[in-house]
């Protein structure tokens, strides 16, 4: 798990579930899934899903294994574990245009778009809500933020 590697006793202590894809009894990639507040790294704002919701992040796959449909497979045996325990909504956040081509197959859609730069210390993003009006307004009181733009100091964590 790379740099992330201190950080699993931590997560699995909080009651976070680590999945994972084997092929040929390699780890091909692995993924969390919170039900609790999880920090999203790549728009720093924290996500806190509500009951009955969980949110699916940090998915990996191994280099060697890229381009066989892991992530896919990964995000939806993760979003299926989630509905058997009673999950009713999973969120999934996505900055590379291939994964998210692997998400729709496994019934996510948009929500929330964001464009996202850094400039002197700052966090700037524009935050565009997607077509579907509902969701989209479940997504911006998750991750307490309106659409427009934000400007925010940049601060970075580990979590």
């Amino acid at each position: 798990m790379g740099p992330d590697g201190d950080l699993v006793t931590e997560r699995l202590a909080r009651g976070v579930r680590c999945f994972v894809v084997r092929i040929e009894d390699a780890l091909a990639g692995y993924g969390w899934l919170s039900t609790g507040p999880e920090w999203i790294g790549e728009i720093q704002l924290e996500l806190r899903p509500r009951q009955r919701e969980g949110y699916i992040w940090n998915c990996v796959t191994a280099p060697e294994h890229r381009q066989k449909g892991v992530f896919g497979s990964l995000v939806l045996g993760i979003a299926s574990a989630a509905r058997r325990t009673g999950l009713r909504r999973v969120w999934i956040g996505t900055v590379a245009v291939p994964a998210e081509k692997a998400l729709e197959p496994a019934g996510f859609r948009p929500a929330l778009h964001f464009d996202v730069s850094a400039l002197a210390g700052m966090r700037l993003m524009r935050v565009r809500r997607s077509a579907d009006t509902a969701l989209a307004t479940d997504a911006s009181s998750a991750l307490r933020v309106r659409a427009g733009l934000v400007i925010r100091g940049s601060h970075p964590r580990r979590h």
